[in-house]
């Protein structure tokens, strides 16, 4: 078999650059090791950027984005007898919608099949080879049969544990973990918020997200080797009410249908781009998940990358050249940020940290300046 570009990874990132690819005319195979079954439940971020949203409605995508998608103007920012809005609208007139990953994942398989595009799932040995010259893939397909696609570039959207990354020589790797983990909890149950809650606390952080009008999503602020099994629903519920809880205020409950521990942390590979192998999403950068960039920054690379390789294919490659360089620059930009929001809402070190934590919540909320710098990072840098 024979196409213009081969994606491996079928996840969101992967789905979008070839419908954003097919929208210009230019082919694409998709390749995955898991089933579409598995890739389609996958419960991962929830939160979209303003550029993101637009860029789903203008290619297509957003009709039930536009139905369920729930826009919030902003966050709440909290600590201890205080909790204070950062309006996002009203500050920077842009605001931040919450649909789930798994709903933007079935909106581009709905798109791809009735587009016709090809794609394997359950492939097994997915093997790139000579990504500097003529690129081509082999695999193993769903029935057991052995196959190879030749193409004139091969992107990987495979994550951090695909073989696209390691088929990079000798990347530069930047990478810090964190000596906290999540507990995330998803639960039925009406948010009793009508913005994201953002939670210091001496305990640990908290947060109240949503993914819909009858669905709640929880974080609580654990140990990265933190046994799941001693936290049973009671121990949640009163964690979340005392490190949520402000006067007047209460925390509905209801039935936790999933639990899981989150590790956190920060990487970035570099370079995004060897010969005519390209990195979009976790294949080249993860960032903690509190300020709710990693979805956003995988379709920002895919946004950039599907107008690279567009004109490249048609025999310009000025912008393919600088992919790498240009994502880049985002991408530390959002490390930077959840960095930030990550170093300023978890309790650790000892009571000095703490009291420059709450000093720097304090500026957040007061300062014009710094509301906006928060307000214009969360909602998202133009794409």
């Amino acid at each position: 078999m024979r196409t213009q570009v081969v994606i491996v990874g079928a996840g969101p990132a992967g789905l979008l650059l070839s419908h954003l690819l097919g929208l210009e005319g230019i082919d694409s195979v998709l390749l995955e090791r898991q089933t579409a079954e598995y890739v389609q439940a996958r419960i991962r971020a929830g939160i979209l950027e303003a550029g993101t949203v637009e860029l789903l409605r203008q290619t297509g995508l957003g009709e039930r984005l536009d139905v369920e998608g729930m826009e919030h103007r902003g966050i709440y920012l909290q600590w201890p007898g205080n909790r204070h809005h950062i309006d996002f609208t009203g500050l920077i007139g842009r605001s931040v919608t919450v649909y789930g990953q798994t709903e933007v994942t079935k909106d581009l398989m709905a798109a791809r099949e009735k587009a016709g595009r090809p794609a394997y799932y359950s492939a097994a040995d997915v093997t790139l080879h000579d990504v500097a010259g003529k690129p081509y893939v082999t695999f193993v397909d769903s029935d057991g049969a052995a196959r190879r696609i030749d193409a004139d570039v091969v992107v990987g959207c495979d994550g951090f544990h695909g073989p696209s990354r390691s088929s990079i020589p000798s990347p530069q790797v930047w990478e810090r973990t964190y000596p906290f983990a999540w507990l995330g909890v998803l639960a039925d149950v009406a948010p009793s918020t009508d913005e994201l809650i953002y939670a210091w606390h001496p305990d640990g952080f908290a947060m109240h997200s949503m993914r819909s009008p009858r669905v709640s999503r929880f974080y609580l602020q654990v140990a990265p080797d933190e046994d799941i099994a001693q936290w049973s629903d009671d121990r949640i519920w009163t964690a979340l009410a005392t490190r949520l809880g402000v006067d007047g205020w209460t925390l509905q409950t209801g039935t936790i249908t999933e639990k899981s521990v989150l590790p956190m942390r920060s990487f970035v590979s570099t370079p995004m781009r060897h010969g005519n192998l390209y990195l979009a999403g976790d294949a080249a950068h993860i960032v903690p998940p509190t300020g709710a960039k990693g979805l956003n920054l995988a379709v920002a690379d895919v946004s950039l990358l599907a107008a690279a390789l567009t004109a490249s294919l048609r025999g310009n490659g000025e912008l393919a050249d600088a992919y790498s360089e240009t994502a880049l620059r985002r991408v530390w930009r959002c490390t930077h940020f959840s960095w930030w929001m990550t170093s300023m809402l978890h309790r650790h070190g000892d009571d000095f940290d703490a009291q420059l934590q709450l000093s720097q919540l304090r500026r957040t909320v007061s300062s014009l300046p710094a509301m906006t710098e928060l307000a214009d990072n969360y909602a998202g840098l133009p794409l």
